[in-house]
């Protein structure tokens, strides 16, 4: 082989190891930037469900199921989703501010979830229909609109903050 042959080969197999490094350093910059895009998505998102949803008053303004309008069985009651951490806690019925139910929630990691289970003291019927997993289908406040969370099920339920 001669000496040109060989420096060639120097040359290339140096950039080959330029490149390998290049390529690496570029997979954990680009897996480094995913994790802070992720990272600053859930912070907004916990942000956003701390201030506008955790500790307000809700009513329903809109229960449907299979096309029956539930929504009157709500009247006077105002719902409220309080803080144990940002993914879950007590949640309050109140019926005219005379009678309280208790219950809790819970949400997954991209608030795209709100599992609801009000039963203390007791269950009144009207709640069966809300103790559910319910799936968001719009968060812009003052309405949290839900369907049921994985099923196709023709439920509605629309939570209008006060």
């Amino acid at each position: 082989m001669s000496k040109e042959n060989k420096s060639f080969q120097a040359v290339v197999f140096r950039w080959r190891i330029v490149i390998a490094i290049a390529i690496a350093t570029g997979i954990m910059v680009s897996q480094s930037c995913k994790k802070i895009i992720e990272n600053s998505s859930q912070a907004l998102l916990q942000q956003y469900f701390e201030n506008n949803i955790l500790n307000r008053d809700f009513v329903v303004s809109l229960a449907t199921d299979n096309g029956t309008d539930l929504t009157a069985q709500y009247t006077g009651y105002k719902f409220r989703l309080m803080k144990n951490t940002l993914l879950n806690g007590p949640i309050t019925a109140t019926f005219n501010n005379t009678t309280t139910y208790t219950g809790t929630w819970s949400s997954n990691d991209d608030y795209s979830k709100l599992t609801i289970l009000i039963n203390q003291p007791t269950t009144p019927t009207e709640f069966v229909f809300l103790n559910r997993d319910w799936r968001f289908t719009k968060k812009d406040v003052p309405t949290m609109q839900l369907a049921p969370w994985g099923t196709t099920d023709a439920k509605v339920l629309h939570m209008t903050r006060q």
